[in-house]
Formats: structure tokens, sequence, C-alpha cells
């Protein structure tokens, strides 16, 4: 993420002060390049804070809804459902061994939308797959798998990008469950059918020299992407009969074409059907639903503040290459392609982001819902959010997750995720031109 927030920033000082010295001051409107560069990072930082204050309320609100939720186990409900088809999908991990658990807690987390919370659990999980391999520092094929899996995990409830665009003013904030739903399903599947293709292409070969990363080191990283708090670990236990899973599975992929139909029909329900569905399920569970709230939403108060270094300092990056005139240079040409497939030109910098940095593309996607010119309820809109939603940050995830066991030779992992990630970008385009389009 240096990388690329200097990079930005550079580039975009660097184009401004190209049209200062070298383009006649008549052909730019609105002042000079670097006056409208310097306006526009004072303006983008002010309006970073405005938006954090907008989002405290909704942030606590959805937050609060998922610590019942939590405490009432749905985590581990959840858990239990996938234990069956883990098993299968992982034949080499023993249905036993710590590290099948620790997967199924961190898909578990990515399925309720807490990809923050999935992180402790995915760094466990491949502590305890590294105990399994027998080339240490190269990366097994367990290893590529849950990567590819977890970088493209279904999401039933983004609450995130929800909170996000209901606190921005949009009319339909839950509008984007069924195409998050379609996409994570469509690249879950191109992920586990990418990560066992290309396994055949990367034999595992002799082993390469680890590269030591300490587990506090691999948490500093995490905290410095990290927007909300993690749940407190916890151990499935037994999963449920393999019928009742593929009962589940089949309840899930029905909701597609339910989806689809009645989309827009069911979305104003979805946010009050949350509230009284969560709340509902933590009585029958017996918690104390009003203090266990009260506590959720204290912790959505903090992740508000925790955000605003991060807005801060992605908004001023895109509003500098926005007013300098690098994001035109940069859209236009692709714009023109992309458009073909139904992907707007507004849209490519957060498809093109969004596999390398989380509070990145978290940024790019509020400046853009943000933005009088696209809002959050056009098909911009929804497709940048559907985006956020449904595709992870690779890079990211490789990066952490390798690092905490030292693993250099990282096979086809890079490959996989990649893979992933565009299959869920071209379904997120495809099912927002059927709904929103």
């Amino acid at each position: 993420m240096n990388v690329v927030f200097f990079a930005i920033v550079f580039i975009a000082f660097t184009v401004a002060g190209y049209r200062e010295v070298f383009v006649p001051q008549t052909e730019v409107d609105g002042g000079s390049p670097m006056e409208i560069l310097a306006a526009g990072m004072v303006d983008t930082a002010a309006d970073a804070v405005t938006l954090v204050i907008g989002l405290v309320g909704v942030m606590s609100f959805f937050l609060g809804l998922m610590k019942v939720a939590e405490v009432g186990g749905l985590l581990t409900i959840i858990a239990r459902l996938l234990r069956p088809l883990m098993v299968r999908l992982f034949p080499e991990v023993p249905a036993e061994h710590p590290a099948m658990g620790a997967m199924i807690m961190n898909l578990s987390a990515n399925v309720m939308g807490l990809g923050n919370a999935a992180t402790p659990f995915g760094i466990r999980a491949m502590q305890e797959l590294d105990k399994l391999n027998e080339h240490k520092g190269t990366a097994t094929n367990a290893m590529v798998l849950f990567l590819a899996v977890n970088t493209s995990s279904v999401t039933l409830l983004p609450t995130g990008v929800i909170a996000l665009r209901a606190s921005i003013g949009s009319s339909e904030p839950a509008a984007i469950l069924p195409t998050t739903l379609f996409a994570t399903l469509v690249s879950t599947v191109v992920a586990i059918a990418s990560a066992k293709l290309y396994q055949r292409w990367f034999p595992v070969g002799p082993a390469a020299p680890a590269l030591e990363m300490p587990l506090g080191e691999a948490h500093d990283i995490v905290k410095s992407e990290q927007i909300m708090t993690a749940p407190a670990t916890a151990d499935p236990g037994e999963g449920y009969p393999g019928w009742v899973s593929l009962l589940a599975l089949t309840a899930v992929v029905a909701l597609i074409p339910l989806a689809i139909a009645y989309g827009r029909a069911v979305s104003p329900w979805i946010v009050p059907g949350l509230m009284v569905g969560l709340l509902g399920f933590g009585i029958w569970r017996g918690v104390r639903v009003y203090e266990v709230f009260v506590e959720g939403a204290k912790d959505g108060f903090q992740v508000a503040i925790r955000i605003i270094p991060f807005l801060v300092a992605i908004l001023v990056a895109v509003g500098m290459f926005r007013e300098s005139g690098a994001m035109e240079l940069l859209i236009e040409p692709l714009g023109v392609l992309t458009q073909l497939f139904g992907l707007p030109p507004e849209a490519l910098p957060m498809a093109l982001l969004r596999p390398l940095s989380g509070s990145g593309a978290y940024g790019i996607l509020a400046s853009i819902l943000s933005d009088p010119a696209t809002g959050p309820d056009t098909y911009v809109g929804f497709l940048v959010s559907t985006f956020q939603g449904s595709t992870e940050t690779t890079f990211y995830v490789l990066a952490v997750y390798f690092g905490a066991v030292g693993i250099r030779r990282i096979r086809h992992g890079l490959a996989a995720g990649l893979t992933a990630d565009i299959a869920g970008i071209a379904a997120a385009v495809a099912i927002c031109a059927v709904l929103f389009a």
C-alpha cells in the first residue's frame, strides 16, 4: 500500500506540474493546474471527515446487530454447516486437525461479511497447515486452495458496504445483497476450479528457504489494514450431517434466481428484516439483545473513528489523481475498451485497486459514492459497491497469510487469487447489468 499510495500522489503531482508548465493557461478552467490540485487536496481531506461523521451512527447500528448474531452463535452454526463441504474440498487435511477448524471459522466470518474478523482465523489456519507441510517455505495445495477460497468467499451480508451506502444517503443501501451473493458464488467456484487446475502446472518441488515473519509482525500488518474488530475465536465443533449442509447450499444457490427476479422489490425490506431477524435470533438463543447490541454499537463508534486516517490519506490521493487530470489520462483509453463489456470508466479505478488494497479500495468506493455525478443508487454506484463486497485484497491476503508462516514460494497462489478476482468482477458486471442497468 505504501508504493501504491506514493505512486498515486507522485503521478498526480507530475501530471499537474507538466500541465502547469507546458499547457497554456487559457486551456485550463478554474485556475492553474497547481491551484486546482491544492484546492482539491484540502476539500477532499475535509470531505473525508464529514463522511465519517455520517458513518458513525450507521456503522454502530450494523456492528450492534452483528454482535448479537455473534454472541448468539450464528458464526458457529455456519461453521458447522461448512464442515462436511470443507472435508471434501481438503482431503489432505485430517477432519479433526486444528487447521480444519480454523479454516472453517475463517470462511464463516467471510460469509457474514466480517472480512477483518476472518484474518486472525486465517493466520491461525496457515500456521496449522504449515505443520502438515513437508516442504517448508513452499505453499502446499491446501494452502493455495484455502487462500483462493478466502479471497473469493461467498458473502451473505456485506455489512460494511451497506453501512457506507446508507451513510451517504442511499435509498436502497441493501440492494447489493443479491448482486454480492451472485458474484461471490461465481468467484468461489472459479477459485476452487482454478486452484485445482493450476496445481498441476506448479509442482511442489524442492523446499525454498523460509522467510520468517513473527506472528506479532503479521498482526501489525493486519492492524494497518483492518477497520473492524475481530470477534473472539471459537471451536466450531462437529459438523452437521452432510445432507443438512447440502440442503443449506441448495437454498443459497436458489436465492440467486429469486434475487434476480425480485431483488429490487425485496431490497427495501432487507434492513428492517435484518433488524427483526437477528434480534429475534438473539432472543431465541437467550442473548440479552439490548446490552449486547449496545456493546457492539460501541465498537462501531470506535471503528468509524479509526478509519478517518485511512479515508483522509486515500481520498486526498485519489482527489489529487482526479484533479491533476491523471485519472482522465488513464481511464479514457481503458474505459473505451471496458465500456464494451459493461464496465463504465467511472468504476474502472475500483476494479483495478481492489486486489491491491482494502483500505485504498474502500476510499475509492467512498469517493465514487459521494460524487454527485455517480452517487450510490446509480448503475456505477451499485457496481462499485458490489466490487467491494465480492472481491478481496488478494495481494494483502497473500502477503499476510504466507508471510505469517514464512512461505517464499507461493506456487499458483497469486494466479488462482487473481483468476477469482477477475471472475468476481465479471460476475458483478453481469448481475448489476441485469438488475440495475
